[in-house]
């Protein structure tokens, strides 16, 4: 991979450069067992079942969703992805275009409220408010903030319409036809829904038939699995028409393995977690090099840990001959993402993440996508773009500027830290943790007054590159940040992954894990869109208080 290519959608000839991803592809299903469910019922009484998300056998997805592609004009500003579909229909009626989805509040008095205000709680008719007479806006509130399982339970039916059993405990919930005659569940309101489905408080068996339950969701397909002991258990569901080109996928906490705070994670949960992430990876990748026969397979079993080294060095040593012969490879860079926690404001906008329930987030991305044919730039293939791109262009730069290896320099520059207050008498260092294999460190030049990062200090650059040890390392680590950052009273994390390209050759560029806290009192605004992060800390502070917390932390 060239590191001197600037990505960019501005051709030299004066015009844009937009590409079109169209794929299809094949998934490799390793999924153990199939957890059939009835959801519930349609108009007619027939069954709603969850078939459709255990697939038998390997998956060939044909035609996906189509997204186009296009490359910031400014590099570092990444690349923008249109849902082709989505615009299309859009373009019809560009008119209708409205920033929230959410019904805006009537501007008629409550008479509730109007009673309260005035001392009473009954009208003057003498006749019961119930909760459906409060205005929409405390419904929300009570929903995302409400820690009380009856009032939860209540407002729960405002939000949907269950199917109940004997002792009215719900069991799924009513399907009703949409104007396409399609299948769906009979929301009253689906903002409410969503809010208390992603409420821990409400109670489970309200939140499995909302939205744990295999295939309420939708019919994303589940190809993966992993179980460990009597505690744990994930499914790995494929995303075919994502917002990611070529799919993605998610490894969520299973319905039978209920996980919404960092505090209860297992150990083996973060391992099973990431052992999905890992198995995906060097599965798919073993597919399109063709040599997925090193891919074990025992009644659809995953793959042991011995199994799944196995797989990734064979791929590192087709991978190895494809680039000696200057061959393309099918994918060269890998997605990981989480949004730790969940808010919904009761104005309408979601906060945070897209479901409560602790999952994690993957994909593959291949190397270069097709241009669109533009009058002037005509048809070409141009580069992808994944997170670890600038990384790996400035990582480059440096070297050549200053003749020395960015991250090994760097590496030093954490070890041998400073105080900027030059103060002795207090911590200095920035390293909160570290092992043979990975450093957990407070970044000097902090994002959202809380950033935390993981960096392999070992030559590893991406997954593929990455042994047991360093696997095992990670995983840990993992856990350990966010269940620390949960002890400081983060509700609300994103974390991403920063890696090399599979065919860049920089032994220097490391694999690292950036952990992004959202503050209550600033969850992002005007100075953070400009890049200019204001804390009120020191970095060593930080360090100090984040080391303390580490300590009241289970260890593994």
């Amino acid at each position: 991979m060239k590191q001197d290519i600037l990505r960019t959608c501005i051709d030299p000839s004066g015009v844009f450069i937009c590409a079109l991803h169209q794929p299809s592809y094949r998934v490799v299903n390793l999924r153990q067992t199939d957890t059939l469910a009835v959801l519930g019922h349609d108009p007619d009484g027939n069954a709603i079942n969850n078939q459709a998300n255990f697939p038998q056998g390997d998956l060939a997805i044909n035609n996906a969703g189509r997204v186009c592609e296009i490359p910031n004009a400014f590099p570092f500003w990444g690349a923008t992805y249109i849902l082709y579909d989505q615009a299309e229909r859009f373009s019809k009626n560009p008119e209708q275009f409205r920033f929230t989805r959410c019904d805006e509040e009537s501007d008629r008095p409550s008479p509730l409220l109007k009673d309260l205000l005035n001392g009473c709680l009954k009208g003057s008719d003498e006749k019961a408010y119930s909760l459906k007479d409060l205005p929409r806006s405390v419904l929300l509130s009570l929903a995302q903030t409400s820690k009380d399982r009856e009032l939860l339970k209540a407002i729960a039916h405002l939000a949907c319409k269950f199917e109940l059993d004997g002792n009215r405990d719900p069991v799924g919930v009513k399907y009703e036809n949409d104007r396409q005659g399609r299948l769906k569940p009979v929301l009253f309101d689906q903002e409410l829904f969503e809010v208390l489905g992603n409420n821990i408080a409400c109670p489970d068996n309200y939140k499995l038939a909302m939205v744990l339950i295999p295939g309420i969701q939708g019919s994303s397909p589940i190809v993966g699995e992993y179980t460990s002991g009597p505690y744990t258990h994930i499914w790995e569901y494929l995303r075919a028409d994502s917002y990611i080109p070529w799919g993605h996928y998610a490894s969520n906490m299973a319905h039978d393995c209920v996980r919404y705070r960092a505090r209860e994670l297992l150990p083996e949960d973060v391992t099973g977690l990431r052992h999905l992430y890992y198995q995906r990876v060097y599965t798919q990748m073993a597919l399109n090099l063709n040599i997925a026969q090193g891919i074990a397979r025992k009644d659809k079993n995953t793959l042991s840990a011995h199994e799944l080294e196995s797989l990734r060095q064979a791929v590192v040593e087709e991978v190895a001959n494809r680039l000696e012969k200057g061959e393309e490879l099918p994918y060269t860079a890998t997605l990981w993402g989480w949004n730790y926690g969940f808010d919904f404001s009761p104005s309408g906008y979601r906060l945070h993440a897209s479901h409560q329930q602790i999952h994690q987030q993957f994909a593959l991305i291949p190397p270069n996508v097709k241009s669109i044919d533009m009058e002037g730039a005509g048809s070409k293939s141009i580069p992808t773009y994944a997170v670890g791109d600038p990384v790996a262009l400035f990582a480059a730069l440096y070297e050549k500027s200053y003749g020395r290896p960015f991250f090994k320099t760097y590496l030093r520059a954490i070890r041998s830290n400073k105080r900027l207050d030059k103060k002795e008498d207090l911590a200095s260092s920035l390293i909160v943790y570290e092992d043979e294999n990975v450093m957990i460190h407070i970044p000097k030049a902090q994002r959202s007054q809380g950033e935390v990062q993981i960096m392999t200090t070992c030559p590893v650059g991406n997954v593929l590159e990455a042994g047991p040890e360093v696997r095992n390392s990670l995983d840990h680590r993992i856990r350990l940040v966010i269940r620390t950052l949960d002890r400081l009273g983060a509700q609300m994390v994103t974390a991403y992954e920063i890696s090399k390209r599979f065919n860049n050759p920089d032994m220097d560029q490391r694999l690292f894990y950036c952990f992004l806290p959202r503050l209550p009192g600033s969850p992002g605004a005007f100075s953070e869109r400009q890049e200019r992060w204001i804390t009120g800390h020191y970095p060593e502070d930080y360090a100090e208080a984040f080391r303390r917390a580490m300590k009241s932390v289970q260890p593994d």
